[in-house]
């Protein structure tokens, strides 16, 4: 008899005992379902994101190639102006320095004779 008592002492307490760690367990369960709603959500709200991330990037390397063919264009269009220019220089400019000197000479000869026939008078 006394065993018995002793046996259903334990049967109560191992029951207590299953109750009290049955509770957090609940609730530990509880918290993984949450838990794993909000990720669920945020995949959800992650992947059009990443998408979204995905076109603007490809968006903006179409962007920088156009760019670069423009910067290209550009510094061709320099090289022909700055060529355009050298040869320019090397065309008209040493004769439009003989024609300026030229004309310089002639204005002051005419200005020496001008200068001597006031004196004759």
């Amino acid at each position: 008899m006394l065993g018995d008592v002793a046996g259903m002492i334990a049967a109560i307490a191992f029951v207590l005992l299953v109750g009290l760690l049955a509770v957090p367990l609940l609730k530990l369960g509880r918290v993984l379902d949450e838990t794993t709603t909000s990720v669920k959500e945020l995949t959800d709200h992650t992947v059009p994101v990443l998408d979204e991330t995905a076109a603007l990037v490809a968006s903006g390397n179409t962007q920088l190639e156009n760019i670069d063919t423009v910067t290209t264009a550009a510094a061709q269009v320099s090289q022909n102006v700055s060529a355009l220019t050298a040869l320019f220089a090397a065309t008209l400019g040493g004769p439009a320095v003989k024609v300026a000197a030229f004309s310089y000479g002639v204005r002051r000869a005419f200005g020496g004779f001008a200068a001597g026939a006031r004196k004759g008078r």
